[in-house]
């Protein structure tokens, strides 16, 4: 549990260094130089990264990991963050475990219960009416649209989510983490290229990619690896919703991102329908049921 509200507090910090560098960088460069970073990071580790057990067929599961994240999530996030506060952003992280329970019931037919159905409506609607209620300002030019940008890298959490579930039996968080890695460098690679380098570029910005790389690639995604093979995935998924408080906190003390009335009160929505997704549903008991047990 520890280690689950390490890595979603540094992963709230991730979207205060990417509003940062995108002042400098394109969204493809920042992921590049930031997976390129960690890939370095990973080859200290040596033979310790060779230390799994292949199945067959695994290759599926780890091409739609790769996919959904680092390539397409990382993508659609940084490029949201061109759009939306830092904040915002935030708050659709909730949908996240909504999604992920979603995903389970369409890939790995996993129940869903009358609570999460519920709560994932009234989420969505939450988070609909944060991206209509803003107002576009020097921080969120288009919040509309990076918000759903910022929706559309929760969809592709969702599954990569799914993935971590059928790998990290046989896959230790350290060998899925370096993937993860190496993968983001080999996607993003040729992106990157075809955008210039910006001059002049000052040591705090390289710090940010030092601390994203590091800290937050590294240090975030094993933390949450690790425990997700060691807590339910419902409950490892839950510890998300710690990251729209992180950032709204982490955004309002260091950005100076401010919320109106209508997107508070849409905040608020989000929050209702992540807590009705965590109630226990009623179990039924039909008449048969009940003259079998007095019976």
């Amino acid at each position: 549990m520890l280690a689950l509200t390490l890595a979603m507090l540094l992963w709230s910090s991730a979207f205060i260094s990417l509003k940062y560098l995108l002042d400098y960088f394109h969204p493809t460069q920042i992921v590049f130089i930031r997976m390129l970073i960690a890939s370095g990071c990973f080859l200290l580790f040596g033979k310790k990264l060779l230390r799994f057990r292949y199945e067959a067929g695994d290759w599926r599961w780890l091409l739609v990991m790769g996919i959904a994240e680092p390539c397409l999530y990382f993508l659609f996030e940084t490029s949201a963050l061109q759009y939306t506060t830092a904040g915002q952003a935030g708050v659709i992280t909730a949908t996240l475990p909504l999604l992920a329970s979603v995903a389970a019931f369409l890939i790995l037919k996993e129940r869903i219960g009358k609570p999460q159905i519920v709560g994932f409506i009234i989420a969505i609607l939450g988070c609909s009416g944060l991206s209509m209620a803003a107002q576009n300002g020097e921080q969120a030019s288009n919040p509309l649209l990076g918000n759903m940008l910022e929706f559309l890298a929760m969809l592709c959490g969702a599954v990569y989510s799914i993935s971590i579930r059928k790998l990290s039996t046989r896959y230790s968080a350290l060998v899925l983490t370096s993937f993860q890695a190496f993968v983001g460098a080999i996607f993003f690679g040729p992106l990157a290229l075809q955008h210039d380098m910006p001059a002049n570029i000052p040591l705090f910005q390289w710090g940010n990619f030092i601390y994203l790389a590091t800290i937050v690639t590294i240090g975030a995604y094993w933390l949450y690896n690790w425990a997700i093979s060691r807590v339910p995935v419902s409950l490892g998924t839950a510890y998300i919703n710690l990251i729209p408080v992180f950032t709204l906190l982490l955004a309002f003390w260091l950005l100076n991102e401010r919320l109106n009335f209508w997107q508070c009160l849409a905040c608020a929505v989000v929050f209702v329908g992540v807590l009705i997704s965590q109630l226990p549903e009623k179990e039924v008991i039909t008449a048969e049921e009940q003259a079998s047990v007095n019976g």
